[in-house]
């Protein structure tokens, strides 16, 4: 079995040998491209390579809520292909997330491709209406996801975005929608980031206490603890 030393240099290894991948796609699609390499062993800081410039982000900066469910679903991380997402600044976003792993199937990391299809996209749209075809309208909205180089800013985002599912304030939801937050929350990797507990809590405007406390109750499954935390 190999070291625990050795598995790191094979991580490092790994991430070192895609630095020129990330620079070849980035360099064949052109400006609409962005490819990002992430190393979850920093969770905080994950991207540690950026070649192309979609998403504004830098080396050091934080993985978005996407690589956050990859966190959360640790070794039973699948590749996330062809999706379509959305920036706050309404970019249409066309993206694939590989996961890394070591040689022992531990996933530790993974290769973002960002296409910048807003162009494409609005080109169809004028294309559809020309031919008399109804739009990409019509479908469903891609979800918006929040890039960006602070970690404090995404977890901060779904805060507000399962808050405004719900069309209620903290104050507003019952103990069951509270509970579902922070589930959902977890569910989606959050908690795996170090002080995003603490940053829940502000967000909410409620004391850590009762963030982990509301944490612990999301997480029970085969019990229903007495009393609602303030």
């Amino acid at each position: 079995m190999a070291s625990d030393q050795s598995l790191e240099r094979e991580r490092d290894a790994i991430i070192a040998a895609l630095g020129p991948v990330a620079d070849g796609i980035a360099a064949t699609f052109g400006p609409v491209c962005e490819v990002v390499i992430h190393d979850y062993r920093s969770p905080e800081k994950s991207v540690v390579a950026v070649a192309g410039a979609v998403t504004g982000r830098a080396v050091g900066g934080a993985m978005s809520e996407i690589g956050m469910r990859v966190l959360a679903r640790g070794d039973e991380a699948g590749d996330e292909l062809n999706y379509l997402t959305r920036t706050g600044g309404g970019q249409l976003v066309k993206s694939s997330t590989m996961v890394l792993r070591d040689s022992t199937g531990v996933v530790f990391g993974a290769l973002c491709v960002n296409l910048d299809v807003t162009a494409v996209n609005q080109a169809r749209t004028l294309l559809g209406a020309l031919a008399g075809h109804a739009g990409p309208g019509a479908g469903t909205e891609p979800p918006v996801t929040t890039f960006g180089n602070d970690i404090d800013s995404v977890v901060d985002a779904l805060v507000d975005a399962h808050l405004l599912r719900q069309s209620q304030t903290w104050a507003g939801l019952d103990r069951a929608r509270r509970l579902e937050l922070f589930r959902s929350l977890d569910e989606r990797g959050v908690f795996a980031v170090r002080r995003a507990i603490e940053q829940v809590a502000v967000r909410l405007g409620i004391s850590r206490a009762s963030a982990y406390s509301y944490l612990s109750q999301a997480r029970a499954t085969d019990q229903t603890p007495e009393g609602d935390p303030t």
